[in-house]
Formats: C-alpha cells, structure tokens, sequence
C-alpha cells in the first residue's frame, strides 16, 4: 500500500459496491475504473455530493479499494467525508446511492446537499 492509499476513510457497502460494478459493466467501461467520490459547493445546504466515473487517478488522489471496486477521493473532499458510509438503496421511494455522512451537521430534503 502506497501513501496515497487508504481503507478506513470511506466504506462502500457491499449493496454500493455491487451497484458501481453493473455500471460499470452495463456502460461497457473497462473493469478497473474507479468511482471518484467528493464535494462541491452548491446545493440548498452549501455543499453537495459528486459521484462519477474516472479511467485514471488525478495526481494528489486518495485511492480506497473495498469490495472490488476502487474509489478515488481529492485532499478537499477526504476531509468531508471522512468517516462516511456510501450505501445503494431500491424500494419503494426510489433507488440511488446514499451517503451516511457523520460530519454532515444538516441536510435538504433530498439527501444530496449538506453542510459541515
């Protein structure tokens, strides 16, 4: 394990993992992407989750690899999320992927925007 990789920032759950793995397979990506995971300023609460695919890591990068998927995280979001659970849901209201975010201090209706 390099510098740059860690385990215990972030924890997708296995319900999560298996999602990013269909997309990944259904959008014919190649089976190593990874899953950048961060924040940006917006939203109702002031800051708002970002989900999305990457072929390659950026330089500075935070790499976390749990239940076969690689998630990659900048230095401004590892902060932020630090201790966050990333889960995927299917039911009645809907489906999509939760964050469970300790640090989170409140959050919109919506569940994609917080504030710290």
């Amino acid at each position: 394990m390099d510098a740059t990789t860690h385990d215990t920032r972030i924890r997708i759950t296995a319900a999560a993992a298996e999602a990013v793995r269909q997309s990944i397979q259904d959008e014919k990506m190649a089976p190593d992407t990874y899953l950048r995971v961060g924040v940006k300023g917006g939203g109702c609460s002031g800051l708002s989750y970002v989900l999305s695919f990457e072929p390659e890591r950026q330089e500075g990068d935070v790499v976390i690899e749990q239940n076969g998927v690689r998630l990659l995280l900048d230095a401004k979001s590892e902060g932020v999320l630090r201790g966050t659970e990333l889960d995927y849901t299917s039911g009645l209201n809907g489906k999509g992927f939760v964050f469970n975010n300790p640090n989170a201090s409140g959050t919109c209706g919506c569940g994609q925007s917080f504030s710290v």
